[in-house]
């Protein structure tokens, strides 16, 4: 009598379960969590948060030679500012998105765009080509200003709008567009992403985080599987992985053209974050380049970085 019993009370409380399932369903509520100032309110904030499995020690293996004499931006970039920067996103799923391996695998592609962006390495360069990154924080010897017209961001007299950050930005009107999306005056003081480390990071991590056009993903998107490819993107061989990040980032610029060394030194950064990170290259996922895609938007159109 005892055991069946216990046995209906153990059916109850699964019977119970499930309807709480089902209601909690049909309200359509996720669970979200807290954890502290990195991550909170947010469903994604459930998983690791990026300090868990990215820390200090990984940031400074990853960019070791950033604060050496000959680079020119020592003492900028620190870990500090690209957590403070990061905790504004992870809510939105930037490094908190899928499992631990996922999780590690978009902060190697992110901060593989931003070590090539910003590298000063080159073929004999002490600890090899790839240790260089974030060694700039602004473009050394602009050939133009960069100013376009544009009615809705023109450009401010005497202000030059040439490459600064973490994912360099380029163009008054595209200044004009992620500083307002990061409550910057960038159009006014494009310096302040050669001034403030955080700001810097967090402009790349909004390009990385924001499609372009409507209907078009994110790098984030494209990376982690939150999107699924048109008849028309397949036909263009615009596919999941990290080969689409450069195509949304920088379109013909990097992509279409065939097996080109800008292409396969962001791919090189990538890579080697992965194997400083413990993942691994051999994880880089599928459809790693983007050599045969054609673009989402003409160059003419791209939106941050070149």
């Amino acid at each position: 009598m005892g055991k069946q019993y216990s046995a209906v009370v153990v059916l109850g409380l699964i019977a119970v379960m499930a309807l709480l399932g089902v209601a909690s369903a049909k309200t359509g509520k996720a669970k979200t969590c807290d954890k502290g100032w990195e991550c909170k309110g947010s469903v994604y904030c459930c998983n690791d948060t990026i300090t868990d499995f990215f820390q200090v020690y990984q940031f400074e293996n990853l960019f070791s030679k950033r604060n050496t004499p000959v680079a020119h931006a020592v003492g900028f970039w620190d870990y500090q500012s690209f957590i403070t920067a990061a905790s504004l996103y992870e809510p939105l799923g930037f490094g908190t998105t899928g499992g631990k391996q996922m999780q590690m695998t978009e902060i190697a592609a992110f901060l593989g765009h931003v070590g090539s962006k910003t590298s000063c390495g080159y073929g004999v360069a002490t600890g090899g080509p790839l240790a260089w990154g974030l060694c700039y924080n602004h473009e050394m010897s602009p050939s133009q200003i960069y100013c376009d017209s544009n009615d809705l961001y023109p450009c401010t007299d005497g202000v030059e709008y040439y490459g600064r950050g973490a994912l360099p930005v380029y163009w008054n009107y595209n200044y004009g567009v992620i500083g307002k999306a990061i409550k910057a005056d960038l159009l006014n003081h494009p310096e302040y992403l050669e001034q403030n480390a955080t700001l810097a990071f967090q402009a790349a991590m909004w390009r990385w985080m924001t499609p372009m056009k409507k209907k078009q993903p994110s790098a984030h998107d494209v990376l982690v599987g939150n999107w699924k490819p048109t008849k028309n993107d397949t036909l263009a061989k615009r596919l999941p992985g990290f080969g689409s990040t450069m195509n949304v980032l920088y379109g013909d610029l990097t992509c279409g053209q065939g097996s080109v060394d800008s292409m396969n030194n962001i791919i090189s950064h990538y890579q080697y974050y992965l194997d400083l990170m413990g993942v691994g290259r051999e994880l880089s996922g599928d459809n790693l380049d983007c050599a045969e895609q054609e673009p989402f938007n003409p160059s003419s159109n791209s939106a941050a970085s070149t």
